[in-house]
């Protein structure tokens, strides 16, 4: 689908200033299941939505490790993430073999948003269709950068990203003033509650579409995929869509309220007695 001639290409401004090519690529993000991210003082999360294109087909992997410090999770393209992933890996290891220490989690995150940028700018090529929540923790304490196709690279206490990630965000906006007193445990929960507002109204959190991953303090990059997901279900309780929550609470609500403005049909009305005239008669 073109808008017009000045779509063609990544390189070329419309003359209102936009580069078409780089907001399909940020379309290209609202297209992948969600993928949520949170910090604390000592922690970062990061939970996704897996999504299966068939249901004889597996489960897409959403959450990637880097490093023993650093992970990412994707909503977009997954073959572009994975050639995002393996340049991080590169870097990391080269960090390790020149410095001798990790990378910082602030410097790997600038590389790909650099790597990205130059899709901008170089004719015949396309901006990465995809965008990466970048979790992790160094010297400087735990970190969460958003990656998006444009080359933007922000840090969040909190974010979302994927289809039905705004419901996501308004979940973190409401709660993120209590993040960074929060324990590992309550993290993960407060992700996957956030994680559970994007799902569609008929779909539930399950151990084989939900991903977690977790790295702080003391605590390398782990994991937690099918089994190892269960128990984070168990103490999070209500797996299902709050949508469907929230319409069968608004149902009820309508139904009581009709019920207690409308009379019974077999109730008798009662009838005011009114006193009767005398009647005159002629003598």
């Amino acid at each position: 689908m073109f808008r017009n001639s000045y779509d063609n290409d990544s390189i070329t401004y419309s003359p209102t200033g936009r580069l078409f090519q780089v907001e399909y690529a940020l379309e290209a993000i609202k297209q992948g299941s969600a993928s949520v991210g949170l910090v604390s003082k000592t922690h970062v999360v990061i939970v996704a939505l897996k999504r299966n294109a068939e249901e004889l087909g597996s489960y897409q992997k959403k959450i990637i490790r880097i490093d023993n410090h650093l992970g990412i999770a994707l909503a977009g393209l997954a073959p572009d993430a994975r050639v995002l992933s393996n340049f991080m890996r590169q870097q990391a290891m080269t960090s390790k073999m020149v410095y001798n220490k990790p990378i910082p989690v602030a410097r790997v995150a600038h590389e790909i948003g650099d790597k990205a940028q130059k899709n901008t700018q170089t004719y015949g090529r396309r901006p990465y269709g995809v965008g990466l929540l970048v979790a992790g923790y160094d010297e400087t304490g735990p970190h969460l950068f958003e990656f998006l196709p444009s080359g933007t690279v922000l840090e969040y206490f909190g974010a979302a990203i994927g289809a039905r990630s705004q419901s996501a965000r308004t979940y973190l906006e409401r709660n993120f003033e209590s993040f960074p007193d929060c324990t590992a445990e309550e993290l993960v929960l407060h992700g996957l509650r956030a994680l559970r507002d994007t799902l569609a109204q008929d779909k539930e959190l399950l151990i084989q579409n939900t991903s977690i991953g977790l790295v702080g303090l003391d605590t390398p990059f782990k994991l937690y995929d099918n089994e190892d997901v269960g128990e984070w279900l168990e103490k999070l309780g209500d797996v299902g869509s709050s949508r469907g929550r929230r319409q069968a609470e608004e149902a009820e609500a309508e139904a009581a309220a009709a019920a207690e403005t409308s009379a019974p049909a077999d109730e008798d009305i009662p009838v005011p007695d009114v006193p009767a005239e005398p009647i005159e008669t002629d003598d």
